[in-house]
């Protein structure tokens, strides 16, 4: 018996079906065959951001490079005939294929399709207040790829990380590094806007302008799971640092129509929690319908 239970011969079979398999790769949701794809296996079609994907059409050929063309060529190793898939972060992606290789960090690819994704609704910001070392990212990352719209960093008054000068511009910069790779990762033709850290005033202005405006914090005496969600508009959640939100910064909020909610029998990380609020609001919103 082999790993997990399964036969010896029950992999040779599977390995000797895999030749055939593994010619072919993923264009736009199509099985197609793609040169490249061989080596590799039954792949997906790899994602990159172009800059600009304005007046794409299909037939038309999309110049990839800089950065993203020296991925693709250099360490991907991309070849003409294989597939891909590009997106401006903003909306809109192309399936193509690779037409040809030029030098070592430019491509041209073929367009076979255009799509273009509107911006969903209701939109959901996630205020996060500044965790400790890399969770910031971790917690970026995650909230990326559940699908939140908007991340902003909050310089909450019990946060041990602080962000100033030079090291707070590096910080923010990882921020958004982070969650380009992660909608790449996750495939998302929008990316979230990372704004500038904001402090607590200006988090209350935000949250008055908010359609639904939710803070959490474990003494809230309602559940996020109850609580009446807009169909449309913006939701902002505010996570406080591990050290909770201050008495002060309640009441700033309370002031601008911020209520406190509770999201579970549990107390999370404040890299975690954002994640877990922003997918059970995604799912009440019927955004992962």
């Amino acid at each position: 018996m082999g790993r997990a239970g399964a036969p010896a011969g029950a992999r040779t079979a599977r390995r000797a079906d895999g030749g055939d398999a593994g010619r072919r790769a993923e264009r736009g949701g199509v099985r197609v065959r793609a040169p490249g794809a061989a080596r590799r296996g039954v792949v997906t079609a790899p994602v990159f951001v172009a800059d600009s994907l304005a007046g794409a059409a299909t037939g038309a050929r999309i110049a990839l490079e800089g950065p993203e063309g020296r991925h693709a060529v250099s360490v991907k190793r991309l070849r003409a005939g294989e597939a891909v898939i590009l997106t401006d972060g903003a909306g809109t992606g192309v399936s193509g294929t690779v037409a040809a290789v030029e030098g070592k960090d430019r491509l041209l690819v073929e367009v076979d399709g255009v799509r273009h994704e509107a911006a969903p609704s209701p939109r959901i910001t996630v205020v996060q207040a500044l965790p400790k070392g890399d969770r910031g990212e971790v917690a970026v990352e995650t909230m990326t790829e559940t699908g939140v719209d908007a991340i902003v960093p909050w310089t909450a008054a019990r946060c041990i990380t602080q962000w100033k000068g030079e090291r707070g511009q590096k910080a923010l910069g990882k921020w958004r590094s982070t969650a380009r790779e992660a909608g790449k990762q996750s495939r998302r033709l929008i990316f979230p806007e990372v704004a500038d850290a904001m402090t607590t005033k200006e988090v209350a202005r935000l949250l008055a302008d908010a359609d639904l405006a939710a803070v959490l914090h474990e003494e809230g005496s309602d559940p996020l799971a109850t609580a009446q969600l807009p169909h449309e508009g913006h939701i902002v959640l505010v996570v406080g640092p591990e050290g909770g939100v201050s008495p002060e910064e309640l009441a700033a909020f309370a002031a601008a129509g911020g209520r406190p909610y509770r999201l579970g029998p549990s107390v999370l990380r404040t890299s975690t929690a954002g994640t877990a609020a922003a997918a059970l609001l995604l799912g009440r919103t019927g955004r992962w319908g």
